[in-house]
């Protein structure tokens, strides 16, 4: 290759079309038409995922349609059993959830709050002359510039300096001895995304790992004596029978085959829309990379979970004899600590936003969900004892009287994070889960409820209840993120929040009680319109306790289906969750005890969106992500410069980047 004496003209591209990298690597633009150009692609920009194939794959399902379109998907892909289910494994986060002050990714040890660098595909796009290859050269202003030699078409990988302009520049040599250059400007932006707030934030409902399910079942008793078998856990080698069995005696074999969450402690989840607008958003921008914090926890109140402690859901390692905390940190204390590790490694590093959903909670929503589903019974009588049966009543006066002081805390509590300005804070609402259509409620009844002999959604309970989230909590939700109310904001200008409530359309026609003709098979032969999906029977529901002629492992928790809200036959099937922390008057006395049959039908998730209705979620937050980041509108038009006049080129020896 003869580089002594060959001319040069210099081309200088600046920014450059985003868009074009959404969806392919470099060096699959490189033979698209028009002049030849430099492209460039942050790889594995969603650092949450340690390995670059589980982001790639994200973008692969991504077609420019949308988090929900992408979703659907992959779970075609999945056969509905879940994309995450391996991906949790593989995630900047231990098994509690917490973040990793170092993780490796692809092979580099990184810090992972506040990056050295990042590492790029650059390659050239457009129509490439006929060449004899290429030289590279990276130049961040530190030290000598790093180069590779490779052919034309090839992808370069390199690593760029965090928050520093990188040079990149190549030399195509050309036949006849010549050479042409093209220099292009290279700055990643990472972006530092929090997630917070309560089990609507963290995506309960929706393990990674779903349960695997046992096709035998497995024995509960009642209150009063009775007893029924419901499909039980999957490689569980103890007694299923409801024989007087300790707590003790195989209760490590059963947690063993616990669902898996990105925390178990909080039910966290990849699919919570929270995980899922903020990689949508680093798929979408191949210049950009996200850096997430996710701490929302199921149960979490702005007095207790956001503010002060929480007790766990689940142990973090469950039946492995590992040591079990009894209690997560507050939220607050947690991102405290998260930015002064990162800022100890980059003093400059910010928050650039948070995702917040918070306050159904505080006014005890699931004590009103409660009273509707759980009929009049021992078990009903229990819960009241317990203070989980509320009305529409007690729920409105909380919050008229206690929510917005509450409010008022949480804006206290992140302004500091956000250099006091709350519009960074992205509030998104909740959706009504009992709609059959707009301004239309659910019927009710046992159908996807009869996996405890108790449950049976009323319906005029249901109908005060629906009326209740769409014209009070809803619209009194608004008012409070967005500073409406002067008696509860003393700044708006300042605090108040980017609200997103775009979803809630949707959501009306994908209730709880929404069921369609291109829902799964298992569906539509156990629960639609079949108020007794499991048998009665104890001789033959001990070794098959579904009634409809499928086995209990042919539930697919991730198929797409019409209703975007769990029933208590999804969250039993799909997580059973056996849940840490009860009040004492909950605590059970052997695996079979009448209050596991209901706690493992409502714990995991009940009456929570499922994974698409996560994904219509991200899909309403994104623009405002967009506008708060400064991400909507921009031209990404590409810059060219006049040609100078044909210089000689420096001899370059042969090197790698780095």
């Amino acid at each position: 290759m003869r580089c002594s004496s060959v001319a040069t003209i210099i081309v200088t591209v600046g920014a450059l079309l985003a868009s074009a990298w959404c969806h392919q690597p470099a060096r699959a633009e490189a033979r698209a038409g028009g002049i030849a150009r430099v492209e460039w692609e942050v790889k594995n920009r969603f650092r949450l995922f340690r390995n670059e194939a589980d982001f790639q794959r994200h973008v692969a399902a991504a077609r420019g349609e949308g988090v929900l379109a992408s979703e659907r998907r992959l779970a075609r892909e999945t056969d509905g059993r879940g994309w995450a289910r391996d991906v949790v494994e593989r995630l900047c986060v231990d098994r509690a959830g917490s973040l990793l002050e170092y993780c490796d990714r692809d092979g580099e040890r990184e810090v992972y709050l506040a990056p050295r660098d990042h590492r790029i595909g650059v390659a050239l796009a457009g129509t490439i002359p006929a060449n004899e290859g290429c030289v590279w050269s990276f130049d961040d202003g530190e030290g000598s510039p790093h180069t590779a030699n490779a052919g034309c078409n090839e992808e370069i990988k390199a690593r760029v300096r965090f928050g520093r302009t990188t040079v990149a520049s190549v030399d195509m040599i050309l036949p006849d001895g010549t050479a042409q250059r093209l220099v292009s400007e290279i700055k990643v932006r990472d972006v530092l995304i929090a997630g917070m707030g309560d089990s609507i934030a963290a995506g309960e409902g929706n393990p990674d790992r779903a349960i695997r399910l046992s096709d035998e079942g497995f024995c509960f008793k009642r209150f009063g004596g009775s007893e029924y078998f419901r499909p039980g856990r999957e490689g569980f080698r103890g007694n299923k029978s409801c024989a007087p069995t300790p707590i003790e005696s195989g209760a490590e074999d059963w947690a063993r085959q616990s669902a898996r969450w990105l925390s178990g402690p909080c039910h966290r989840s990849l699919y919570s829309y929270q995980t899922r607008a903020a990689l949508e958003l680093a798929v979408e921008n191949p210049h950009l990379a996200v850096t997430f914090i996710p701490l929302a926890c199921s149960g979490a109140t702005v007095d207790i979970g956001f503010l002060g402690g929480l007790r766990i859901l689940e142990c973090p390692s469950p039946g492995t004899g590992a040591p079990c905390a009894r209690s997560v940190r507050p939220q607050v204390a947690d991102l405290a600590e998260v930015m002064a590790t990162a800022r100890r490694h980059n003093p400059y590093r910010a928050l650039d936003l948070i995702l917040l959903t918070l306050g159904a909670n505080d006014v005890l929503f699931s004590g009103l969900m409660a009273n509707v589903i759980v009929e009049p019974s021992t078990e009903r009588s229990l819960l009241a004892r317990a203070g989980k049966i509320i009305s529409v009543e007690e729920t409105q006066r909380i919050l008229d009287e206690e929510l917005p002081g509450n409010f008022a805390k949480v804006r206290a509590a992140l302004k500091p994070f956000v250099a006091g300005d709350l519009s960074r804070v992205v509030y998104v609402s909740y959706a009504n889960p009992a709609l059959a259509g707009p301004n239309t409620t659910c019927p009710g009844g046992r159908d996807g409820f009869d996996v405890h002999p108790a449950f049976g959604a009323d319906g005029e309970r249901l109908r005060r209840a629906s009326e209740f989230v769409s014209q009070r909590f809803l619209p009194r939700m608004k008012v409070l993120a967005r500073c409406e109310d002067r008696r509860n904001c003393r700044d708006p200008a300042t605090e108040a929040m980017t609200f997103v409530d775009a979803h809630q359309a949707a959501f009306a026609s994908h209730g709880i009680c929404a069921r369609s003709n291109e829902d799964p098979a298992f569906d539509r032969d156990c629960f639609h319109g079949h108020d007794e999906a499991f048998r009665s029977g104890l001789t033959r529901a001990a070794v098959d306790p579904m009634s409809c002629g499928y086995p209990a492992s042919e539930f697919r928790p991730y198929a797409s289906r019409a209703r975007w809200i769990r029933t208590a036959n999804d969250s039993y099937l799909t997580a059973m969750t056996y849940p840490e922390g009860l009040p004492f008057i909950l605590q059970p006395s052997d695996l079979h005890d009448a209050i596991w049959g209901i706690l493992a039908a409502v714990y995991g998730g009940a009456v929570h969106p499922t994974a698409e209705g996560h994904a219509a979620m991200a899909d309403a937050a994104l623009p405002a992500m967009h506008e708060a980041l400064g991400l909507a509108g921009r031209s990404g038009a590409v810059r060219t410069e006049p040609l100078p006049a044909p210089q000689l080129l420096a001899p370059q020896p042969p090197a790698a980047t780095r």
